[in-house]
């Protein structure tokens, strides 16, 4: 059986598995499905199946592939064993496994495996909830599914289960204004994760794919746009979930210490250094170390950081026996790795070891439409924590929020929003206004109009002369100005136009 043990092995089964997200049709999906298990657990039979959601379990299924299997076979294991194991595991959601189905109390009676002498048995549910299995079988006793078998069958059926979910649920019409992370959330655990955007659904489907797979991942972007949040959403959601999360700033550890405080010390490694001293990757074990600011490691530090990427081992400083490492590294920085690969301050191969697949998140400048919303749970998450009766943000509030630069991101914004609160606090308001989020210097009557008023203004007289032409047809104003339909309607409330003949 395939043990995992051959790095570049367990790396093809990975990246195979990350292929899988782009097929748009169930049919090869399970063909490639199949082919990439068959190679990394050596079954001698495998069988793979999938039903929409909602779909009659009792029938045949609609898709399903099967290797060493004949028809009769395929009828057997639907027919005899899917009444216990099969079932047990799409009922339960959990993994079935079995060392010997001919010795296990539970099997030994059926005829099929009677007659077959099946042996060892494994059987993994496909999605959450489940749409499908992934079922193998021995048929020597001397076989069995050793534990990272077992482990590498999960992961499979988890990530195949994304892909399934998508292509199997059915679909309704898909409007620009629907929810672009509705589908994705409902695998992927992301509550701290605000955005509905298609720039933001790219980046929890690309997090989503990657979370229940062991390998490094970096995540780049712009400071402030929520590279720790997404590390640990995608911590949460792999097998490592229960382990410890420890992050690490690479950039807030003087460039002395960095080295000890990553990999620990041992008695007399350094002055002061009286008693041995854990690092963050022992800290880590059976978890997962988030390395943010990467890019400021030493290339002392590179260089060990590559040993315990590639031999799952390091040397803490002062020791000289190595201490084996049980953790999954997440990193991010917001510089240009390959950037600093060329100016020989990071190293190349330490580079393509973290970057097996790199998730890049957007600023808010690529996301504005998110912005409406990091700004209601900024304002909440303030409120509760400030222990005050919750301010609700004016539509005006929104708009100006989604019009205004943010350098700063989404750090910046929570930063607004908080002074914000605590204005509208002072002032015994009901409601967050623009005025608390951006007070402006009080000018005089006749001074002109700042930039931003003279662009409100032009884009409400634009907005007003489309709907007139249109006469007030939503879409067909929308569709022209390039706008969702929902936008135009928030810019209606927002700007206070009127229908012809309504009261003002």
């Amino acid at each position: 059986m395939y043990e995992g043990n051959d790095p570049a092995v367990e790396r093809d089964f990975y990246l195979r598995l990350l292929d899988l997200s782009a097929a748009d049709d169930p049919e090869p999906l399970l063909a490639q499905a199949l082919s990439t298990i068959v190679a990394a657990s050596g079954a001698r039979s495998v069988y793979l199946e999938l039903r929409p959601p909602d779909g009659d379990r009792r029938g045949p299924p609609r898709y399903w592939k099967a290797h060493g299997c004949t028809d009769e076979d395929v009828a057997q294991i639907r027919a005899s064993i899917s009444r216990n194991i099969i079932a047990r595991a799409l009922a339960e959601g959990q993994t079935v496994a079995t060392a010997s189905a001919s010795a296990d109390p539970a099997y030994r009676d059926q005829e099929s495996v009677l007659r077959n002498a099946i042996q060892a048995v494994l059987c993994a549910p496909i999605g959450r909830p489940p749409c499908g299995v992934v079922y193998l079988q021995c048929a020597e006793a001397a076989e069995a599914f050793p534990r990272r078998n077992r482990e590498a069958v999960e992961v499979f059926a988890r990530q195949l289960g994304l892909v399934a979910d998508r292509l199997l649920r059915p679909r309704g019409v898909i409007t620009e204004d629907a929810d672009a992370t509705a589908e994705i959330r409902r695998q992927f655990r992301c509550d701290d994760l605000v955005g509905r955007s298609p720039e933001f659904a790219r980046v929890l489907r690309e997090a989503a794919q990657v979370a229940p797979l062991p390998i490094t991942v970096l995540i780049t972007g712009p400071t402030g746009t929520g590279k720790s949040a997404l590390a640990r959403s995608i911590a949460s959601n792999s097998a490592r979930a229960s382990g410890p999360f420890i992050d690490l700033n690479c950039a807030a550890i003087p460039e002395a210490l960095l080295e000890g405080e990553l990999f620990g010390a041992e008695p007399g490694a350094y002055t002061g250094a009286a008693r041995k001293m854990p690092g963050k990757v022992a800290a880590a074990r059976g978890g997962t170390l988030f390395l943010d600011e990467i890019a400021e490691l030493t290339l002392g530090a590179q260089a060990k950081l590559l040993q315990l990427l590639q031999e799952r081992r390091y040397y803490p400083l002062g020791a000289v026996a190595p201490v084996a490492a049980d953790v999954r590294v997440i990193s991010a920085t917001n510089k240009d790795l390959k950037a600093l690969v060329a100016k020989g301050t990071f190293r190349e191969d330490l580079y393509y070891r973290l970057a097996v697949l790199p998730i890049r998140l957007p600023g808010l400048d690529e996301r504005r439409s998110d912005i409406p919303a990091l700004v209601e749970r900024c304002c909440a998450e303030t409120c509760a924590r400030l222990q005050i009766a919750p301010l609700p943000p004016t539509r005006r509030a929104l708009w100006a929020c989604r019009e205004a630069q943010w350098p700063g991101h989404v750090r910046e914004l929570a930063n607004v929003v908080e002074a914000g609160v605590a204005r509208a606090a002072f002032e015994r308001a009901k409601a967050l206004d623009e005025p608390h989020l951006f007070p402006a210097t009080p000018r005089a009557t006749d001074a002109p109009p700042t930039f931003r008023e003279a662009t409100l203004r032009g884009q409400r007289r634009h907005l007003q002369e489309a709907l007139t032409r249109n006469d007030w047809n939503i879409t067909r104003t929308a569709s022209e100005l390039d706008l969702s339909r929902q936008h135009v309607h928030d810019l209606i409330a927002t700007f206070g136009l009127k229908r012809p003949g309504e009261s003002q």
